[in-house]
C-alpha cells in the first residue's frame, strides 16, 4: 500500500469550521462535484479551480470545527484536495474525513512551516511531511493500520464492500 502524497499547499488559518468549508446553503445538493463547487468559496472564490489538479491544504488549530457535517471533507475530496495537513482537527471532522477516503493528518508546527504555493510531500505510511520548497521536515504519529487501510480503500463504504467480499 503506497499512501505517497505530493502537491501545492493552500494555506488557511485557525478555526476554519465546517460552515466556511461548505456553507450550509450548499446541503441541499447531493452531487459531491456540486458540492466541490462552493469548498471554502467565503474564504476563496477560486478555491475550487485552484484546487482542481490536486492541492494539500494546511490549516491551523482546529481545522473542521463547528457542525458534523459529512458533506464538508466530501466538498473538499471532490474540489481536488489530496491531503489536509493541520495543527488540530475538530474530532467530528477528522473522524468524517477518513469515512470519505479523504487523508487528514496532524502536525505541530505546520501552519508556521508552510506558505500557499510551496510544494508539500506526505508519506501517511510513514507519518512523513516535507515542506519541499523550503526544506522543512515533519515526523507525526502514524495514523492506525486500520485507518491507513480505510483510507487506501477510498473510505469506510469502499473498505467494508472489499471486506465483505473477502469472505
Amino acid at each position: 500500500m503506497n499512501m505517497k502524497i505530493k502537491g501545492p499547499a493552500i494555506k488557511f488559518g485557525n478555526n476554519i469550521d465546517t460552515d466556511v468549508i461548505l456553507p450550509g446553503k450548499y446541503l441541499v445538493l447531493v452531487d459531491p462535484y456540486e458540492l466541490a463547487k462552493h469548498a471554502l468559496e467565503s474564504l476563496d472564490p477560486a478555491f475550487p479551480e485552484k484546487a482542481k489538479n490536486g492541492v494539500i491544504v494546511v490549516g491551523g488549530k482546529n481545522f473542521g470545527c463547528g457542525s458534523s457535517r459529512e458533506q464538508a471533507p466530501l466538498a473538499l475530496k471532490y474540489a481536488g484536495v489530496k491531503c489536509v495537513l493541520a495543527e488540530s482537527f475538530a474530532r467530528i471532522f477528522f473522524r468524517n474525513a477518513i469515512n470519505i477516503g479523504l487523508p487528514v493528518i496532524e502536525c505541530k508546527g505546520i501552519s508556521a512551516a508552510v506558505e500557499t504555493g510551496d510544494e508539500i510531500a506526505v508519506d501517511v505510511e510513514a507519518g512523513k511531511i516535507e515542506n519541499i520548497s523550503r526544506g522543512k521536515k515533519f515526523q507525526v504519529d502514524k495514523l492506525p493500520p486500520f485507518i491507513i487501510e480505510i483510507l487506501a480503500d477510498g473510505g469506510l463504504i469502499e473498505n467494508l464492500r472489499r471486506r465483505l467480499n473477502k469472505k
